[in-house]
């Protein structure tokens, strides 16, 4: 029987045949299997290309007509002083978001390729994650959220880059302050244990979360689909390269309106004593 197959989600039906040909039968269903694998990860790959192009237009585009605006406006010789004062604030902001953006360029293309030095050593996540809260108390402060933390009593020493995993902690928690309800609490969380230490980060999300947790780790993606904040949509996909940099995992799940990213180290070395 020979039937030319142009759908990738035919099967040879390899339960009709003798053993002998069943395996052979098969052996022909995992090959499809693979080629519809294949095929549509080259699909998704190319559909992603073109989103992640868009994506970087917009924003690119976003600040620098903001930027030409006001230059252009700055020119005229009838630009009242205060006028040109709120020109120039607005053009301080746009630079720096600007940057901001270029800079996560950057930060995504060297994480995602692994082009990054990795310093390791003994570091105390509990005192790190304790640190990082504080450093965004103030922002946290103002958008109403309380930062709610479980930490164990003693320390929790990781054979770590502290370097890199302030630089994922950074961009979780500045997530939940771009991204959390106001006036709410964000939990953060540290377990540990003699095979792995575990930091959850749990918040309720201001806009409705209509996108999958694994879309949202893709470059560019954001919570909001009109796109109306000024992250640069970088900012888990980063978190998600260095933390598999540093041998860990990263995942996210949302349930309603609950955010949580749940970050994993094996292999923990504890200096507790």
């Amino acid at each position: 029987e020979v039937r030319i197959v142009k759908d990738l989600d035919t099967k040879v039906e390899a339960g009709r045949y003798w053993p002998g040909i069943r395996e052979q039968a098969e052996a022909l269903d995992r090959v499809g299997d693979g080629i519809k694998t294949a095929v549509d990860r080259q699909l998704r790959g190319e559909r992603l290309k073109t989103e992640l192009i868009t994506n970087v237009s917009h924003d690119l585009k976003t600040p620098i007509t903001s930027i030409v605006s006001c230059a252009e406006l700055l020119k005229k010789p009838d630009t009242a002083p205060e006028q040109a004062a709120e020109y120039i604030d607005m053009l301080d902001r746009q630079c720096r978001r600007l940057k901001k953006l270029t800079d996560d360029l950057i930060e995504a293309s060297k994480a995602s390729s692994g082009a990054i030095d990795i310093h390791r050593e003994p570091t105390d996540v509990r005192e790190l994650l304790n640190q990082s809260v504080g450093e965004f108390s103030e922002r946290l402060s103002r958008r109403q959220i309380t930062p709610v933390l479980t930490l164990p009593e003693g320390p929790c020493v990781l054979d770590t880059d502290g370097q890199l995993l302030w630089r994922i902690l950074d961009n979780l928690l500045g997530n939940i302050c771009k991204y959390a309800q106001p006036d709410t609490r964000a939990y953060i969380d540290l377990e540990t244990s003699a095979a792995e230490t575990v930091i959850s980060l749990k918040n309720v999300s201001e806009s409705s979360l209509n996108i999958s947790a694994d879309a949202l780790m893709e470059r560019f993606v954001r919570g909001d689909a009109s796109r109306s904040t000024e992250g640069s949509g970088l900012g888990l996909s980063i978190a998600q390269s260095l933390t598999r940099l540093l041998d860990g995992t990263l995942a996210l799940s949302i349930d309603g309106d609950l955010f949580k990213a749940v970050i994993r180290f094996g292999n923990r070395e504890d200096g507790a004593g």
